[in-house]
Order: structure tokens, then C-alpha cells, then sequence
């Protein structure tokens, strides 16, 4: 039996849980770039914070715009993108080595 409570439960974790995400990716990018642009660890924090207002005006999924705004940002500046460090290396996606479907004959003798 569904509450009334239920649903406004389930978009406050998701709202939480891609806060959390959106927080880690700032941290992440501000790494990055202050690796590529060390004295300039203000500025980058505060292209992020635009940035990041900017992606949750675009959607509920900010994350998945936060780089590109900054990228573009930092673009305007006439500095180029920093470069980003991977944590685990990442090889081809298991679904490119599925093996394809291939119909076969079959002889039937009545």
C-alpha cells in the first residue's frame, strides 16, 4: 500500500543522491583544472558555481551538463580544457563483444 509520503520520499533521495553526484564532480573538475591552471584556484571555483546554477536551470540531471558548461566557460577565457585523470581504466564495453545473432538453416526431410 502506497502513502502520500512515498512519493515526495523518492524525489527527496533523488534529489539527494544527485546533489551528492554534482558535488563530487565539482570536486573532481576543480581538481583537474587547478592542476592545469595552479594560481587560479578562485576563479575556477567560482566558474564552477555558475556553472553548476546554469546545469540545474537546464535539467535534474546537472551532472550531465556541468562539464561541458565549464569547459565552454573556460573556453571564453582563452584557456583550454584541462585534462581529466581517470581513477580505473576503462576498457571496451562488454556488449561490444556479444556475439551477433546468426540464423541457421535446418533441413527437415518428410
Amino acid at each position: 500500500m502506497q502513502t502520500e509520503q512515498q512519493p515526495k520520499i523518492a524525489t527527496l533521495v533523488f534529489l539527494q543522491t544527485v546533489s551528492a553526484a554534482v558535488t563530487q564532480l565539482k570536486q573532481k573538475l576543480q581538481q583537474d583544472y587547478e592542476r592545469a591552471y595552479p594560481g587560479l584556484g578562485e576563479i575556477i571555483h567560482l566558474i564552477l558555481d555558475e556553472e553548476e546554477a546554469k546545469a540545474w536551470e537546464l535539467s535534474l540531471f546537472p551532472h550531465l551538463f556541468l562539464p561541458d558548461l565549464v569547459e565552454a566557460h573556460v573556453a571564453k577565457l582563452g584557456l583550454e580544457p584541462a585534462v581529466t585523470i581517470q581513477n580505473e581504466v576503462r576498457g571496451p564495453h562488454r556488449f561490444l563483444h556479444m556475439p551477433s545473432y546468426q540464423p541457421h538453416l535446418a533441413y527437415v526431410d518428410c
